[in-house]
C-alpha cells in the first residue's frame, strides 16, 4: 500500500476504511479484519492499525466486542458521511470557493456542470 508521507499512517489507515463505509462495502454489523490481518494486508505495524481502530472507535464507527473483535456501528455510515461533510465545508469547500471566483466561474455554470456530473453517475 501506498501511503502519504504528509499524513499520519494510522490516520490514511482509518480514511480507508471510512471509504468503504461511505462506498457502502462495509456496513453496520459487519466485521473488520483482525489488527494483525489488517496489519498484514497493509503492511504497516499492528500498533499503526490499533491506533486507527481506536480513532474509529472514539468516533463511534466501529466498537469492540472483547475477545470477538471490531465490528462496525449500526450508524456508522451516517457518522462517516456526518465527519465527511463537515470537513468539507470547513476546510475544503474555502479553496474550491477561492478557485470558482479567480476563473470567474458563474453559479449557472457551476450548476450546470453539476447537474451534468450527476447525470454521468
Amino acid at each position: 500500500m501506498d501511503f502519504n508521507e504528509n499524513k499520519p499512517i494510522y490516520i490514511q489507515l482509518a480514511d480507508q476504511i471510512m471509504d468503504g463505509v461511505e462506498r457502502g462495502e462495509s456496513g453496520p454489523g459487519d466485521r473488520l479484519l483482525s489488527v494483525r490481518d489488517y496489519a498484514a494486508k497493509t503492511g504497516v505495524n499492528a500498533n499503526t492499525v490499533m491506533r486507527s481502530y481506536a480513532q474509529l472507535q472514539q468516533e463511534g464507527i466501529i466498537f469492540n466486542q472483547r475477545g470477538i473483535g471490531y465490528f462496525y456501528a449500526d450508524d456508522c455510515r451516517e457518522k462517516v458521511l456526518e465527519m465527511r461533510k463537515k470537513t468539507f465545508f470547513n476546510k475544503e469547500i474555502k479553496y474550491f470557493m477561492d478557485r470558482l471566483s479567480a476563473l470567474k466561474v458563474t453559479p449557472d455554470e457551476l450548476k450546470a456542470m453539476y447537474e451534468r456530473f450527476l447525470n454521468q453517475q
